[in-house]
């Protein structure tokens, strides 16, 4: 049995727990036990998406069963652990309904904000996707997704589009970074930072990246494969660096010496 999204298997206050039907708003307050950061918009959506099929009353109101609930926050849950692509959580659905075993993969680990850049070497990427380009593009998502996992509107992706804090990839997708970005900056917005406020933080990033470039660029025009698999090493430790310089500065201005 799928989990409620409270992490059991259900109790007497959870939808449908006596073969009753409850509306989206009641759906909305369960799934937030889990997933705080789930929407209206989002459970709408993943309806959009046939992930989930709500009966409707004669008015046209959602009602829920709790079927219904734990196929969302089984959903939610493929989404935040294993970082898959509705297609794939469609189609993983599909065969659980069938009775088949689906071989999910390993959870992302959670990872400090100063080791976003520390992914480990091998085959597996920390989130998840399988390592190198080709693990890269298939790890992307598309843009109405990216709109449901991060919880906010088209209006506020394009804004922050047009502000250069997030790019989609020239096939239109987006990927992990581009995930981890949108939720962050959705989440200075609940401060009241607004993208033009971020166009600093950008164009801090960008200058670093640009500082990283200038060490490395030698190693990748080297001839030796080996110096310039040792170039992408390089980059990513003088990237982790300089994240956790940045921290460190921060917060030194944050609490000056002598106050």
């Amino acid at each position: 049995m799928l989990r409620t999204p409270s992490g059991g298997t259900g109790s007497s206050g959870a939808a449908g727990a006596e073969g009753r039907l409850v509306s989206i708003g009641t759906v909305l307050n369960l799934l937030r036990e889990e997933f705080p950061e789930v929407t209206i918009s989002k459970i709408r959506f993943l309806e959009a998406e046939g992930l989930v099929e709500p009966q409707r009353t004669p008015s046209g109101y959602r009602k829920f069963s709790t079927n219904d609930v734990e196929r969302l926050g089984h959903v939610l849950r493929m989404q935040r652990d294993h970082y898959l692509p509705l297609k794939v959580i469609r189609e993983q659905l599909d065969a659980l309904a069938r009775g088949e075993r689906v071989q999910l993969p390993a959870p992302a680990q959670p990872r400090d904000a100063l080791d976003l850049l520390e992914a480990p070497e091998g085959p597996q990427e920390a989130d998840g996707a399988p390592g190198g380009q080709e693990g890269r593009t298939a790890a992307r998502i598309g843009r109405a997704e990216l709109l449901a996992t991060a919880g906010v509107t088209e209006g506020e992706l394009a804004e922050w589009e047009s502000y250069g804090l997030l790019c989609a990839h020239p096939d239109g997708g987006f990927d992990a970074d581009s995930v981890t970005i949108a939720r962050l900056v959705a989440d200075l917005g609940g401060f009241g930072l607004e993208p033009r406020h971020l166009r600093a933080v950008k164009a801090a990033a960008d200058r670093e990246a640009g500082l990283i470039e200038q060490v490395i660029a030698p190693l990748r025009r080297h001839r030796n494969p080996q110096t310039r698999a040792h170039a992408e090493a390089t980059a990513k430790e003088l990237a982790t660096l300089s994240v956790r310089l940045h921290a460190a500065l921060v917060r030194a201005a944050l609490h000056p010496r002598g106050q």
